[in-house]
C-alpha cells in the first residue's frame, strides 16, 4: 500500500444492540442477527451497498487489475483434461467406451466427450455451456448405468446432476447415451438435449447415484423440500433456491425407476431417529447388494448397512410401501469403513479401525446374512474381520484404493504430503510401484475387469499430465516398477516452469510439533526479508493440502516477485486421523498456533516480514485466517477470507452447519460454547481503542452459498467496520458474488474475476508492483 488510504467511509449498517442472549451465565450480543434473513429487503440493500463500496475501493486504490486480469486470462487459456474412465459393457467390446471432460481454455464449464477406443475420435456427449449464457449452470454429479446384466443389447444411460448458481441443490436428469450415439447421419447435428428423458428429480443434495445392473433405475439421496418452497410458495421462491438458510435434516435414500415421474419414486431408507445423519449408497460391483452408508456430520467414521438387491425386484416394481430389510454390517459410529470390491460374499473394505492411517480388511458377509449376526464391535475382534493389507509405516497414509485387472489393488498413498502409487495383490502382497514424475498429487481411474489404468499427475508448477498404463498379469508374483505412457498433457503459454522451484520445509509449532510447508518461488529470488508472501492454509476436516496447480497463485509469484507458502497445519489429513484430531474440537487452537508459527518461521528465515505477508483461506480456512488476524494482527498485513465460518456460536443452525459439530463441537453445550467463544472470529474482533493496527481484510462469498451461508461473512465484516472502521486506515471490504456458491461449478469467467481481485488486493496491501 504505497499510499495508505484515509479511513474508509463505510455504509451505515444498522446495529441492533437489543439482541442479546444468555448462555451458561454469559451474555452474548448479536447486533447483526437481522442479516441472517437473506430474503429481507434490508439484507438485499446491505449486499448492494457493500458491493458498491468494494468496487469503489478497488477502482480508486487497487492498481494493476487490468494488467493482471489480461495476463491471467492469457495463461488460463490452455487445454485442461479430466481423468478418463471406462464405461459400458464389460463383456461386449462394441459397447465399451471412454469418457473424459475437456476445457478448450476459457470455456465456462468443461465439456464431456465420449469415444469408443482409447485413441479413437471423441465426440461431444454433454456440453453444460449450452445450458446458460453466463455459465452459472454446472454439471455437479455424473453416473453411468452399468450395462452388466444385458450382454447382447445393453442400454447405456447417463444420470447427471445440474446445479444452478453454485448451490449444493441439484436436479437429476437422465441422458439416453445409447440412442444419442446411434442417431442416424441425418441427425448428426441434433442437440444432446433431444435425447434427455423427461425424468427430473428435485431437492437432491449430497447424493450418490447408484444404478441397479438391470439398467432400469438408480438409488439417490434427497431432503424434503424447505418450507418456503412447498406448495403454492414453490414458484414464488424458485429463483431463490440455494439462498435459503433452513437447516437440512432427514436425508433419505430413494429409488427412481426410469421413465416414471419423481412422485412414483420409492423411499428405500431413512433414519428419522437421527435426523442430522447424511446417507450415501453404492451398488456392489456384482450388482447383488445395495451398500448403505450412514454419516454423523463430518466425523471420520460411518456405519455400513447391507441388503441384497433381490429383495427390491418385486418391491420396487409393484411400489409396495414397506420397510426394506437391512443387515447392519457396521452399527457403531466409531471408525470409517468403505467398500472396495467383493468376490461373491467376500467383501473388501478400507478402514481406520485400529489403524489411524488406514488399512484394508475383508469379511465374509455370507456368514452374517445366513446367521443374522449383525454388526461388528468397535474393538474389531470379530473373527470374520481379516486383515489383508496392514497399516502403512509411520507418516504414510492410505488415501484410497482402486481395483484393476481382476486381482490387483492400486493403493494411493500419502507420504509427507505427496502421493505415491503401490500395487498389491488381493492376498496383500506388494507387487510393484508406479514411477511418478516428481512430488505432486495423483488421481487414478481403473476398472476391475480391465487392465487399463489412467492416472493424472499435477504439481505446483505443472498443470497436469495424464498417463496410460496397461497392467501386466501378475499371477501374484513381484513385478518390475511400472511407468505410464503420456496420454494427455496440459501446457501453459509463456510460462517457463524451470525458472521456479518448490521447496518443502518443516518448522516447529508452539508446542514443538513439526509442521510441513511447501514454498514456491523463482529460483533467483533472494531471502532478504522483503519477499511478498502469499500464505495459504486450511487445517480441518481431515483434508490434506497436497500439491495443486493454480494459475492465479503462480502469476502472483511471477509478476509480483512473490512467494507462495502452503502450510500443512494440524486438523488436516496430511498424516492420518491422529493429525486430524490434533486440530479439531478442544484442540482447535493448535491450528491457529501452527499457522502463526508458519509466518514466524518465514520471518526468522529472512524470507519476509509482517508487512509483506498476506494470508488466504477458504471455508474452514476462512475461519482460520479471520481467527489468526484477531489473535495476531501484528503478524499479517492482509487477510483474504473466502466463504468462511465466522459465527462459531450459531453455525450449527443453518443449512448443513450441524454436520460440523463433529469438527468444532456443539455450541449448545457449556464446554464447547466456552471454547468456541474464545476464537469465534465474529466475537473476537478487537474493540475500539486508539492506536490499534489491524490488517486489511477482503472477504469473498456468494449469494447462493448454501454450504457456508453468507450471513457469516455479512456479520463479521459489519463488526469489523463498526469496531475498527473509523480507527484503522486499512480497508475492510467484502465481495459478494451473485449466482455463485461455495466454489464448485464456478464458471471460468467468475474464477478469473475473483482471482484478479484477490491477488491484486494482496499485492496492493503488500506494496508490490506488477512486473511484466
Amino acid at each position: 500500500m504505497s499510499e495508505k488510504a484515509k479511513c474508509t467511509t463505510y455504509p451505515n449498517v444498522r446495529r441492533d444492540d437489543t439482541v442479546e442472549e444468555e448462555h451458561f451465565g454469559a451474555v452474548v450480543s448479536d447486533p447483526y442477527r437481522w442479516l441472517e434473513d437473506p430474503f429481507a429487503e434490508e439484507t438485499k440493500k446491505f449486499v448492494a451497498e457493500q458491493n458498491q463500496l468494494t468496487a469503489a475501493q478497488f477502482e480508486k486504490h487497487v492498481p494493476y487489475q487490468k494488467e493482471y486480469k489480461a495476463r491471467l486470462t492469457e495463461v488460463f487459456n490452455y487445454e485442461k483434461y479430466s481423468l478418463p474412465f471406462q464405461i459400458g459393457s464389460e463383456i461386449v467390446a462394441e459397447h465399451q467406451y471412454y469418457v473424459q471432460a475437456k476445457n478448450d481454455g476459457l470455456q465456462n464449464q468443461d465439456v464431456w466427450y465420449i469415444q469408443r477406443t482409447l485413441h479413437g475420435q471423441a465426440q461431444v456427449l454433454f456440453d453444460p455451456n449450452q445450458l446458460s449464457q453466463d455459465g452459472t449452470i454446472a454439471l455437479s454429479n455424473v453416473s453411468f448405468s452399468e450395462c452388466k446384466q444385458s450382454s447382447t443389447n445393453p442400454r447405456l444411460y447417463m444420470a447427471y446432476g445440474i446445479s444452478q448458481g453454485g448451490s449444493d441443490w441439484q436436479n437429476i436428469h437422465v441422458l439416453d447415451v445409447t440412442k444419442y450415439l446411434k442417431r442416424s447421419l441425418n441427425e448428426e447435428k441434433s442437440h444432446f438435449s433431444d435425447y434427455i428423458l423427461e425424468d427430473k428429480l428435485d431437492w437432491v443434495k449430497f447424493s450418490s447415484i447408484s444404478w441397479t445392473h438391470d439398467e432400469k433405475g438408480f438409488f439417490y439421496c434427497r431432503y424434503p423440500a424447505p418450507t418456503q418452497f412447498e406448495g403454492s410458495k414453490a414458484t414464488q421462491h424458485q429463483n431463490e433456491k440455494g439462498t435459503e438458510t433452513n437447516a437440512n435434516s432427514n436425508h433419505q435414500i430413494w429409488y427412481h425407476r426410469l421413465y416414471r415421474p419423481q412422485e412414483d419414486d420409492v423411499l428405500v431408507f431413512a433414519y428419522p431417529s437421527k435426523p442430522n445423519y447424511t446417507l450415501s449408497t453404492e451398488v456392489s460391483e456384482d450388482g447383488k447388494y445395495l451398500i448403505i452408508y450412514l454419516f454423523d456430520g463430518c466425523k471420520n467414521a460411518n456405519m455400513v448397512y447391507l441388503t441384497p438387491i433381490t429383495v427390491f425386484d418385486t418391491w420396487m416394481l409393484d411400489h409396495i410401501e414397506k420397510h426394506v430389510p437391512v443387515y447392519k454390517l457396521v452399527d457403531v459410529m466409531e471408525y470409517s469403513c468403505h467398500y472396495i470390491l467383493n468376490d461373491e460374499s467376500i467383501f473388501y473394505f478400507q478402514t481406520n479401525l485400529n489403524a489411524p492411517r488406514e488399512r484394508i480388511v475383508k469379511i465374509d458377509v455370507g456368514i452374517l446374512l445366513s446367521s443374522h449376526t449383525f454388526g461388528l464391535d468397535a474393538s474389531g475382534d470379530s473373527p470374520s474381520w481379516v486383515e489383508v493389507i496392514r497399516e502403512q509405516p509411520e507418516l504414510i497414509v492410505l488415501e484410497s484404493v482402486y481395483p484393476a485387472r481382476k486381482n490387483v489393488l492400486i493403493l494411493k498413498l500419502l507420504s509427507d504430503v505427496h502421493n505415491v502409487l503401490h500395487i498389491y495383490s488381493l492376498d496383500g502382497d506388494l507387487l510393484t510401484k508406479i514411477d511418478l514424475p516428481g512430488i505432486g498429487t495423483v488421481q487414478v481411474s481403473s476398472r476391475r475387469a480391465s487392465s487399463i489404468v489412467f492416472y493424472k499427475f499435477v504439481s505446483f508448477l505443472y498443470p497436469g499430465t495424464i498417463f496410460h498404463l496397461d497392467l501386466p498379469s501378475s499371477q501374484n508374483t513381484e513385478l518390475p516398477r511400472l511407468e505410464g505412457v503420456c496420454f494427455r498433457e496440459s501446457n501453459l503459454k509463456d510460462f517457463d516452469a524451470s525458472q521456479y522451484e518448490v521447496i518443502q520445509v518443516f518448522y516447529p509449532s508452539k508446542d514443538g510439533t513439526k509442521i510441513p510447508m511447501f514454498l514456491v518461488k523463482h529460483k533467483s529470488l533472494k531471502s532478504d526479508g522483503s519477499i511478498p508472501t502469499y500464505l495459504y492454509g486450511y487445517g480441518g476436516f481431515n483434508i490434506a493440502l497436497k500439491p495443486s496447480f493454480s494459475v492465479s497463485r503462480l502469476l502472483f509469484v511471477q509478476h509480483f516477485k512473490g512467494m507462495l507458502a502452503i502450510a500443512n497445519i494440524r486438523g488436516g489429513g496430511e498424516y492420518g486421523e491422529e493429525w486430524h484430531r490434533q486440530g479439531m474440537l478442544l484442540k482447535k487452537q493448535n491450528v491457529f498456533d501452527d499457522f502463526h508459527a508458519a509466518a514466524e518461521y518465514l520471518i526468522e528465515q529472512k524470507y519476509t516480514n509482517p508487512s509483506k505477508i498476506a494470508i488466504h483461506g477458504g471455508s474452514n480456512g476462512g475461519t482460520l485466517v479471520a481467527a489468526c488476524a484477531n489473535q495476531r494482527p501484528d503478524l499479517y498485513r492482509c487477510v483474504v477470507g473466502a466463504v468462511g465460518v465466522m459465527d462459531m456460536l450459531r453455525f450449527h443452525l443453518f443449512t448443513i452447519g450441524h454436520a460440523w459439530i463433529s469438527e468444532y463441537g456443539d455450541p449448545s453445550t457449556e464446554e464447547y460454547f466456552s471454547y468456541l467463544r474464545k476464537y469465534s472470529p465474529l466475537h473476537n474482533v478487537p474493540k475500539k481503542s486508539p492506536g490499534i493496527d489491524y490488517p486489511a481484510v477482503l472477504l469473498t462469498t456468494g449469494d447462493h452459498d448454501d454450504r457456508v451461508v453468507p450471513l457469516h461473512s455479512y456479520k463479521y465484516i459489519s463488526e469489523l467496520q463498526h469496531q475498527l472502521g473509523g480507527i484503522c486506515k486499512n480497508p475492510f471490504v467484502i465481495r459478494i458474488d451473485t449466482k455463485s456458491g461455495h466454489g464448485a461449478g464456478k464458471p471460468t469467467a467468475k474464477q478469473i474475476e475473483e482471482s484478479t481481485d484477490v491477488c491484486t488486493f494482496m499485492a496492493w496491501c503488500l506494496n508490490t508492483e506488477f512486473c511484466r
